[in-house]
């Protein structure tokens, strides 16, 4: 494995499962505009807002935009606490950064939802810089908000930085970034969809991730 010095983790799917908190937004939405949910909900998880309600509920861009804003109201009235923290995320958090790894978080849920859901579970603490989607429609790919991020963290070399996720889009956005990317198995995302879109190291656990970085 290349020696990393700089880790981005994803937030949903590879630090807490926050699935139950964001598909009772999804679901209120749809409810709340006469929308109709996908069959297949798991889609859900992981893409930014905006590209789901278009893709997958249909909307055009003007339309993708005001449920979005409908989803993030309801959202940060209390949904955004309804998660839980993957078994062995704050030992790895620990480890990596006590073995001297800078880390930082790139999620495309709006920046102030992800502060505060770190903050609330004490996890704040492990991250250099918090990143994720502008409230006012800025950086709506995973792409954007990795480069966001880095510009935050001095702009470090490319070459030494490592997106982690667990979905295709943060492969997919690390690419066009310019970083490589590990997947983790451990949040919503398969093995299958890992390697069929090019993550060059994936992680079963928090343990044997943050013993192939270290080691």
């Amino acid at each position: 494995m290349d020696r990393y010095k700089c880790l981005l983790f994803d937030l949903d799917g590879t630090l807490i499962d926050s699935a139950p908190g964001i598909m009772e937004c999804f679901q209120y939405t749809a409810d709340k505009l006469g929308i109709r949910m996908p069959e297949d909900t798991g889609c859900l998880l992981g893409p930014p807002l905006i590209f789901s309600f278009e893709k997958y509920f249909g909307l055009d861009s003007a339309a993708a935009e005001n449920a979005v804003q409908v989803y993030r109201k309801h959202y940060g009235k209390g949904s955004l606490f309804n998660i839980r923290v993957y078994d062995g995320v704050p030992e790895m958090l620990r480890r990596l950064k006590d073995a001297g790894f800078r880390l930082g978080v790139a999620t495309c849920k709006a920046q102030v939802f992800a502060e505060r859901i770190l903050e609330r579970y004490d996890l704040a603490q492990f991250f250099s810089y918090i990143g994720g989607a502008g409230t006012d429609g800025s950086r709506n790919s995973k792409a954007e908000v990795i480069s966001h991020v880095l510009r935050n963290m001095e702009n470090p070399e490319r070459s030494g930085v490592l997106m982690i996720g667990d979905r295709d889009n943060d492969v997919y956005g690390a690419e066009s970034a310019g970083v490589k990317c590990m997947g983790v198995l451990w949040g919503y995302g398969s093995g299958k969809e890992l390697s069929l879109s090019g993550a060059a190291h994936i992680a079963r656990t928090p343990c044997q991730a943050a013993d192939m970085l270290i080691n």
